[in-house]
């Protein structure tokens, strides 16, 4: 084995938590709002502000648990304790008890959302200092990223492959999920080594986090996933309505999310190859390219392109892979190359900027959607072009505005030019 290989089992052993959590993510954003406000009588005024609330609050708590986790000795152990209010809090959003309301929503969002952040910013973090050299922190980032995808695969389908209705599939899933969370902790937490990790530096919170922004090419990097993230960010808030009045065929909504998503997993090991060929910043401006290429496409179909679609899906799925591979193992690389006291501080901010880069797509796109004349289901001629503008056009636009940052600064950010 090469001194710079991964050894064996490490890579999937370390990726194979991506499941889990990213399984975790998918019930809270997609099946949580309707089974309270269709199946518990709460209003969606009132779901949406307790979502809101708590998204804000998840956000803004991130850097500090990045923060914290950078004082504490384990990863292992901090991922541990993770768990425990994971498991407790989406089993208890997806099995509510009858008259359960909205301080048991809140309440439950709470919890997941300590016990996620904790363990995906420390799962993040520990694959940082796991890898030793650049090519075996990417496979790891690929791994996580991998397992990631069919962890949100497997959510999707789940609920109705378990049950006819919703909120029994929804109980029986919150079994399969905290059966897996378990099996899946015993399988990677025992036995993988600590990594390689500067001691603690006694800083204040802010201090810290401060000091981690003051790093140049963490900066530059953060500056282009938060860019590249809502441009990602706005056509996931959007497809749904695209396949429904634009394409009008909202019966094939599953087979192009599947398309979507098993494209990024197969694409994973092209990235990590091109990465190790060209490096990873153009390896990821290759991925923005495509992407490109993707929504200009996009947004000159109309009704009845399903296979078009299909091939947009699948391309699109692919250039997710760049983006999902790329720039965390580019954030790893420059944490190793300096050897930072402040791993969790930085997948913290990572952490908020992604979240934040949600929200702000679903607050930049609705609302133009809504100014240009568009609503669900309505299909004018000049409806359907406002909605296609916005699913193919400002995605494209923020696009072109990440690939133009990632040119200039790529010397910055793989360490040429520090």
């Amino acid at each position: 084995m090469s001194a710079g290989a991964l050894p064996a089992g490490l890579g999937w052993r370390y990726g194979l938590l991506g499941l889990p959590l990213a399984f975790a993510a998918l019930p809270i954003y997609v099946h949580v709002p309707h089974l309270y406000a269709a199946e518990m009588g709460l209003s969606l005024s009132l779901v949406g502000a307790i979502l809101l609330a708590t998204r804000v609050a998840d956000a803004l708590a991130d850097p500090l648990i990045g923060w914290f986790s950078d004082r504490r000795a384990s990863r292992r152990g901090l991922l541990a304790l993770a768990l425990l209010p994971l498991a407790l809090g989406l089993g208890g959003l997806l099995v509510p008890p009858a008259g359960a309301g909205a301080l048991w929503l809140a309440g439950g969002l709470v919890l997941v959302s300590i016990g996620y952040s904790l363990a995906t910013i420390n799962h993040a973090a520990w694959g940082a200092e796991l890898g030793r050299d650049d090519d075996g922190r990417t496979r790891l980032v690929a791994s996580r990223e991998g397992f990631g995808l069919l962890g949100v695969m497997l959510a999707s389908a789940l609920p109705g492959l378990l049950a006819s209705s919703l909120p029994v599939g929804l109980a029986r899933m919150a079994g399969v999920f905290i059966a897996l969370l378990g099996l899946v902790a015993l399988v990677s937490l025992p036995g993988l080594p600590a990594g390689l990790r500067p001691p603690p530096v006694a800083e204040r919170p802010w201090a810290g986090l401060r000091l981690a922004l003051s790093e140049r090419p963490f900066a530059a990097l953060l500056g282009v996933f938060a860019v590249n993230g809502v441009a990602a960010a706005i056509p996931a808030s959007t497809v749904l309505f695209f396949v429904a009045d634009v394409v009008q065929r909202e019966d094939l909504s599953g087979l192009f999310l599947a398309l979507y998503f098993v494209a990024g997993a197969a694409g994973l090991p092209l990235w990590v190859g091109l990465a190790r060929r060209i490096g990873k910043p153009l390896a990821w401006l290759a991925g923005m390219g495509l992407a490109v290429v993707v929504f200009a496409w996009a947004g000159s179909l109309g009704a009845g392109d399903a296979w078009a679609f299909g091939l947009i899906c699948v391309l699109s799925g692919l250039a997710l892979g760049a983006d999902l591979a790329l720039p965390s193992a580019i954030l790893a690389d420059q944490l190793a190359r300096i050897r930072s006291p402040w791993a969790g501080a930085c997948f913290g901010c990572w952490a908020f900027v992604a979240k934040a880069s949600l929200a702000l797509a679903a607050g930049l796109a609705l609302p133009v959607l809504d100014v240009l004349g568009y609503s669900p289901g309505a299909r004018a001629p000049q409806a359907v072009a406002a909605l296609a503008a916005v699913y193919g056009g400002l995605p494209l636009v923020l696009k072109i505005l990440a690939a133009g940052l990632l040119w200039r600064w790529r010397r910055i950010l793989d360490g040429r030019d520090a």
